[in-house]
């Protein structure tokens, strides 16, 4: 998954030509709040609970692995 902070909108997108899933959010890189973010938007794309959505890999990375349990 690529992340895009600092995103003039909130949302899901992909998957791209590599296969992987980019999702902007209008939060920045500080303080976890982009990974916050992140994981809200999943969390409403995927119609879960926000503690369904788990970030693996790459919390300070814009390339993330992420779990999502139903």
């Amino acid at each position: 998954m690529k992340v895009a902070p600092r995103s003039s909108r909130n949302n899901v997108e992909g998957p791209d030509a590599e296969g992987r899933v980019r999702v902007r959010c209008t939060a920045p890189p500080v303080g976890n709040k982009a990974n916050m973010a992140v994981v809200e938007a999943l969390a409403r794309h995927f119609d879960v609970a926000k503690s369904a959505v788990t970030i693996v890999a790459g919390q300070g990375s814009r390339n993330k692995i992420v779990e999502i349990r139903r």
